[in-house]
């Protein structure tokens, strides 16, 4: 029985093509600068966001990571959400590595930061606080796309305040697809971004960190630092140039799959949701209901996280075909339970 894995998107597989390429892919030693496969695809990806240069990461984390320390210094201040990736879920890099205070701020329903908040978490220029230097946003946020004219909005108030703007676009081109905007008019607003290729690109490792020609200079010196130099790297770089040419567009298919899985949860009584804008919905499952539907969904094949807030993501790997099968999967349960 094939399984079907709803964890993330991250767990997708390089397909036999990505792979053909990546057996096939021209290498040299990235420390050196001289592999021309990862050149090419942060040249790539710099043209492709609008910036002037870009970097080659093992991963998001790092690659966040080197963009805090490459735009603050220590006992600088970056401003995030809460539920910000680079805040949350990296480990408290930026405090423990970069001795960077983050200062996080609640995202409210859609995402985003309020504006008057932001506004009020910079520090005056005096000895007692830590120096804001940085706005750090993400888009997608838990598959939201953060609005155009939000972004407009924060990037007016960065430029008056003389602060940084990072976008962390671990799934950037979800946004691209939803929004039919492309990625250069997203990013124009920022000053740094970090792209992931192993999410729903579908690339098997890796992250670019695109910006100035400086900040990138800064960038590469705390990737060393931070072990992310890498050698014949242009093996991995091949799958990302590979995913950049041909997993963007098909990214609406997994929004598609994703509001298809959440119409057909939504008609199960005991579950509640709200339907997805990308390929990322998380579903209420009843506290008492846990264990017995991560148990019913383990013997069917069904690799998910079953909590009170259920995340459920749609991806490369995940078909309309699988879909059936969990919908399937959902419904019978509940039928035994007589919440169907």
């Amino acid at each position: 029985m094939k399984k079907i894995d709803l964890r993330s998107d991250t767990v997708t597989r390089p397909t036999a093509a990505m792979r053909a390429v990546m057996a096939a892919a021209e290498v040299g030693d990235d420390v050196f600068g001289d592999d021309p496969t990862v050149n090419a695809l942060q040249e790539k990806m710099a043209d492709l966001v609008g910036m002037e240069a870009a970097l080659f990461m093992p991963s998001g984390t790092q690659s966040n990571l080197c963009a805090l320390m490459a735009h603050c210094a220590r006992g600088d201040e970056y401003i995030v959400g809460q539920n910000a990736h680079t805040y949350k879920y990296e480990g408290g890099g930026a405090a423990v590595l970069g001795s960077i205070q983050p200062q996080p701020i609640e995202n409210i329903e859609d995402g985003t930061i309020p504006i008057a908040k932001i506004k009020a978490a910079v520090k005056p220029d005096d000895s007692h606080f830590a120096i804001t230097k940085l706005i750090a946003l993400e888009n997608t946020i838990g598959g939201m796309v953060i609005p155009e004219r939000y972004m407009a909005e924060v990037s007016r108030f960065a430029k008056e305040a003389s602060l940084g703007m990072h976008l962390d676009g671990a799934r950037l081109y979800n946004a691209v697809v939803k929004s039919r905007r492309s990625a250069k008019e997203i990013c124009a607003y920022f000053d740094s971004v970090s792209v992931c290729l192993s999410k729903g690109l579908g690339a098997p490792v890796g992250s670019v960190l695109c910006g100035s020609n400086t900040l990138i200079r800064r960038a590469k010196r705390h990737r060393k630092m931070l072990g992310g130099g890498m050698r014949q790297a242009g093996i991995l770089a091949a799958a990302g140039i590979y995913a950049l040419d041909h997993h963007v567009e098909r990214l609406a298919q997994d929004h598609e799959n994703a509001t298809k899985l959440a119409t057909a949860l939504a008609n199960i009584g005991a579950l509640s949701l709200q339907m997805p804008q990308t390929n990322i919905m998380f579903v209420d499952v009843p506290v008492g209901d846990i264990a017995a539907l991560q148990a019913h969904l383990n013997a069917r094949g069904i690799v998910a996280i079953v909590g009170a807030r259920t995340r459920i993501v749609t991806h490369l790997d995940v078909t309309v075909q699988d879909l059936d099968r969990v919908i399937d999967a959902f419904a019978s349960f509940y039928r035994v339970r007589g919440s169907a």
